[in-house]
């Protein structure tokens, strides 16, 4: 089976449903946002939402930052945060893009938020390198929050990290099964070692593990 087309397949077919159940930033980005140095916002500034879904958090970016990119694998997804963007009159550039294959040029980004998607991914493989793409990409000294599930949350029985599906119900009852790596925060932290980022700060938090990175003031690529 081909992951990464059934995770595009699953949300172009949840994406308006999913969409409407995602109307609220999570407090972590906030926070994050808050804290990153002023020198990253304002004129002239890139953030990049990877894995934007309905864009909620492109929202955020959008509000501190000159340019606001988001990207995600599912078209169905990118309308509903094109349909956002409209309604609340930010400006966001929306783009079709794979997470390990992230179609910028190289530091270009001064901020960005990976919330929610590199446990989507299928392989330690792809993972791992879709955050060397987060340090390609990121400008020197530019700041990124990235978060996946983990074996933190309540709803998990284990202590090491495993591929599971779980399920998503649409109106009427029919579920539909999404791809989630569930990691265990050793190993969350060994793929954020394993590649070109900068651990800044690292957390867990409501069953999720989060970190802030970075790149050197001299640029990975």
């Amino acid at each position: 089976m081909d992951r990464r087309a059934d995770v595009r397949e699953t949300y172009d077919r949840i994406a308006t449903h999913f969409a409407s159940t995602r109307e609220y930033a999570w407090p972590e980005v906030e926070s994050f946002l808050e804290r990153v140095p002023a020198d990253l916002t304002g004129a002239g500034t890139t953030g990049l939402d990877v894995g934007c879904g309905n864009c909620r958090h492109a929202e955020l970016l959008a509000a501190r930052v000159d340019r606001t990119v988001g990207l995600d694998v599912s078209r169905g997804l990118l309308e509903t945060g094109r349909a956002r963007a409209l309604e609340r009159d930010f400006a966001v550039d929306l783009l079709q893009g794979d997470a390990a294959t992230l179609p910028l040029a190289a530091g270009v980004v001064d901020v960005a938020v990976y919330v929610a998607t590199v446990h989507h991914l299928p392989t330690r493989e792809s993972r791992v390198t879709s955050l060397d793409e987060l340090a390609r990409v990121l400008a020197p000294g530019g700041r990124a929050l990235v978060s996946a599930w983990s074996t933190a949350h309540d709803r998990f029985d284990a202590e090491e990290g495993f591929d599971t599906t779980v399920e998503w119900t649409l109106p009427g009852g029919e579920t539909v099964d999404r791809f989630y790596h569930i990691y265990s925060p050793e190993e969350f932290e060994a793929d954020l070692e394993e590649s070109a980022l900068d651990v800044r700060e690292w957390e867990l938090s409501s069953g999720n593990c989060y970190a802030t990175v970075g790149v050197d003031e001299e640029s990975p690529t």
